[in-house]
């Protein structure tokens, strides 16, 4: 009996043992069935969550514009993190183009120009296009243009003068403020291309008033109550002509005499009639352009 005892004391703990391996195996078979179907619900919910996300995208552009933008500001931050302040459209901003796309003789004078003043090619060619295009329709030869902006700033797009010319083409923002609403206010003065275009308009009423180029620069730089402009003209003639013959092929001077150095002068007109001068009076302030 002791050994039946024992026997069957055996046999039921195989018994157990094989029943509790049974209800393991049975566990995670039914754990494994149920992560299948709950996986393969989850990518057919995904895969209709894409469905319906491309049919709504599709009917609504907005909707699809909107995203689009969201996730390139998205990119963006994540590439600033990573790379510090960055902005591609930059370049939008620049004012400068590659010399070496603009016609033969416009590029001659923005090398010229740029080994000249100590300006880079790149932004003298945006201006240098700019005098030519402008310069056309304004009837004005396009280097006598660039010559009153080398005389007058010698090419620094911020320079200002104790009296408040400023800009390329020094021009009495305060006063001719009103040319400068047409693009967008007096703080575009300091915009290059508009501040030569300004400066041409205001070249073209001085030459109108005095009935030739070299009283128009009179003009110009404020002198037409004086016997005497300071050699202005003769200097912006003088850079002139070398720009043609730059414009020309031909080998002029490369640099100024020592005494044709010019300060940067304000731009203006007189308001009333000329008139003598008192001799005490500083020609910056003889003369101020009228509004038109």
């Amino acid at each position: 009996m002791t050994a039946l005892g024992k026997f069957g004391s055996g046999l039921n703990v195989k018994t157990h043992v094989n029943n509790v391996r049974s209800s393991v195996s049975n566990i995670v078979d039914d754990i494994a069935q149920g992560f299948f179907e709950i996986t393969h619900n989850s990518f057919a919910l995904l895969g209709l969550a894409v469905v319906f996300a491309v049919i709504t995208l599709t009917a609504r552009p907005d909707l699809r514009q909107a995203g689009e933008m969201k996730l390139m500001t998205w990119l963006q931050e994540r590439q600033d993190e990573a790379l510090g302040f960055t902005e591609p459209g930059a370049i939008e901003r620049a004012t400068a183009s590659n010399p070496k796309d603009l016609p033969a003789p416009q590029a001659a004078i923005a090398y010229w120009l740029s080994k000249k003043y100590a300006v880079a090619p790149e932004p003298l060619s945006v201006l240098v296009a700019e005098a030519y295009e402008i310069g056309a329709k304004a009837r004005l030869d396009p280097t006598l243009i660039l010559a009153i902006m080398a005389i007058e700033s010698g090419f620094n797009p911020f320079a200002q003068s104790p009296v408040g010319a400023q800009g390329l083409m020094q021009v009495m923002t305060k006063v001719h403020h009103d040319k400068y609403d047409n693009f967008g206010g007096r703080l575009a003065a300091f915009d290059p291309v508009t501040n030569l275009r300004v400066g041409v308009k205001v070249l073209q009423e001085c030459i109108a008033r005095a009935g030739s180029i070299e009283g128009g620069l009179k003009y110009y730089v404020g002198a037409a109550n004086l016997e005497d402009d300071g050699g202005y003209a003769s200097k912006v003639m003088a850079e002139h002509a070398r720009l043609q013959a730059v414009a020309g092929s031909k080998r002029p001077s490369p640099f100024l005499n020592a005494g044709d150095q010019a300060r940067p002068v304000p731009a203006s007109l007189p308001a009333q009639p000329e008139t003598a001068a008192p001799a005490d009076q500083a020609p910056e302030k003889v003369a101020l352009l009228s509004r038109s």
